[in-house]
């Protein structure tokens, strides 16, 4: 069926009620489910590492190395992870995930009981969560427009964002508290916990996904891939929002990888107020998140996107002048705003990708772009660290966050800065044939 033909038939939605998204019971507990999930994730971001020094001793390598095996299965199988999404319920793709992570985080402190733990066992568990999650956001990015309406997948992508911004901020707290009280090894029991309750909300759900396609799947994995990889390329909106996403990670990572080392070597600042410049820098990302959909709708989703993120990047240069006492101000604001901006941007990215893009499609345009986005991540890990090493950590931090300030260059290339809103289909630059995907209520 073409675009131009009626939707198929669905349930009529239901009046809104002030609170909007909040009385949609099966988004509801989507959206309690990926919150936890969030938050479990977030402790086991401080925890790990933790279990890493503090159990075994290990290096500052391996330390390292649990990170970089959490984001090389983006690199190694997000493209095949896209065409299997498509090719199958989301639902199913989900609950597997959870049960494996939750087996993952589960087995650590079991082998630690039973002193079996190693390094080797703790790369495994990164790695196998990492592969677990290319495959549980890709499917979530895919299920959550069959929950909603067309015009509430914005509010629901906001929702989800700022409480996922807040798991970002109380996460390490939760993770210190219970490693100071318990030990870090059973700190990993909350993120084996967040799995439990995120896979029971997900069988709580009652809306029905839309039936798959079959003649689709005649074709084999690797056209798949390639039909996802040609629309993202030559689309012009999706081209260009990737290539900028790719350069904002590398500046984001870049002065983050070496944050902490700038604010104790260079600022003088102890490792207990870190924690709380951390904290109170992450606040902008929950408020950008939260206030998101406002200005896009007074505004223009467009105009908004430009505004937020060519706005919000250049307060990073606020960071490299950040001296003790209240010169710390700088790097609060300086990361409260670009944390802010990058979630707004975030917000809009996703609910356009979402709702512009062929829903049979949307798995393999969603990984397509996070391959390029995610995988600049370890690059700009590595550019902190080189150009940190090389001309000291003050001087890095100007070369990144000039950089920053300079990406959102990026998106005047393309279609955006003649737009006031975002379109909600492709054109004829694509290639591809738009088909209406069914809505859910």
């Amino acid at each position: 069926m073409t675009d131009t033909e009626p939707a198929p038939p669905c349930d009529p939605p239901a009046p809104r009620r002030r609170g909007g998204l909040i009385w949609h019971r099966d988004f509801r507990l989507l959206w309690i489910g990926q919150t936890v999930g969030k938050l479990g994730s977030s402790v086991t971001s401080v925890a790990l590492p933790l279990v890493a020094v503090a159990t075994l001793d290990a290096s500052t390598f391996q330390v390292a190395l649990l990170s970089a095996a959490a984001w090389l299965p983006w690199l190694l199988i997000g493209l095949p992870a896209g065409a299997w999404v498509d090719r199958l319920p989301r639902r199913p793709v989900m609950l597997a995930c959870d049960l494996a992570s939750l087996l993952l985080f589960l087995s650590v402190p079991v082998a630690a009981w039973l002193d079996r733990l190693t390094i080797g066992h703790l790369l495994a568990v990164a790695l196998g969560a990492g592969t677990a999650s290319v495959f549980f956001q890709t499917a979530y990015q895919v299920y959550l427009p069959s929950l909603l309406d067309r015009g509430d997948v914005a509010e629901g992508n906001a929702k989800v964002q700022a409480t996922e911004a807040a798991a970002q901020v109380g996460g390490p707290g939760v993770a210190g508290l219970i490693t100071q009280l318990a030990g870090a090894v059973n700190a990993l029991l909350v993120d084996a916990a967040s799995f439990l309750i995120s896979a029971f909300c997900l069988l709580s759900i009652r809306t029905r996904e839309p039936r798959l396609p079959r003649a689709r799947r005649s074709s084999t994995l690797r056209q798949e891939i390639g039909e996802g990889l040609r629309f993202v390329a030559r689309d012009p909106y999706l081209r260009v929002l990737t290539l900028f996403s790719a350069a904002s990670n590398i500046g984001l990572l870049g002065y983050q990888s070496i944050l902490v080392v700038f604010l104790v070597r260079e600022v003088g600042v102890s490792p207990g107020v870190v924690g709380v410049l951390a904290a109170a820098t992450s606040l902008g990302g929950l408020l950008g998140a939260a206030s998101a959909t406002v200005p896009a709708r007074r505004f223009g989703s467009a105009r908004t996107l430009l505004a937020a993120e060519m706005g919000a990047a250049p307060f990073g240069l606020l960071i490299p002048l950040t001296t003790g006492g209240p010169g710390l101000a700088l790097a609060i604001a300086g990361g409260f705003v670009v944390g802010a901006g990058a979630a707004v941007g975030n917000v809009l990215k996703g609910s356009f990708r979402q709702t512009y893009s062929p829903y049979a499609l949307l798995g393999r345009v969603t990984v397509s772009m996070q391959l390029v986005s995610y995988g600049s991540i370890p690059l700009g890990a590595l550019l902190g660290g080189a150009l940190g090493t090389a001309l000291g950590v003050r001087p890095a931090m100007w070369i990144i966050t000039s950089g920053l300030a300079l990406t959102g260059l990026i998106l005047l290339i393309g279609p955006l800065r003649r737009q006031r809103d975002l379109p909600d289909q492709p054109g004829l630059a694509s290639g591809i044939v738009r088909t209406r995907e069914p809505v859910g209520a």
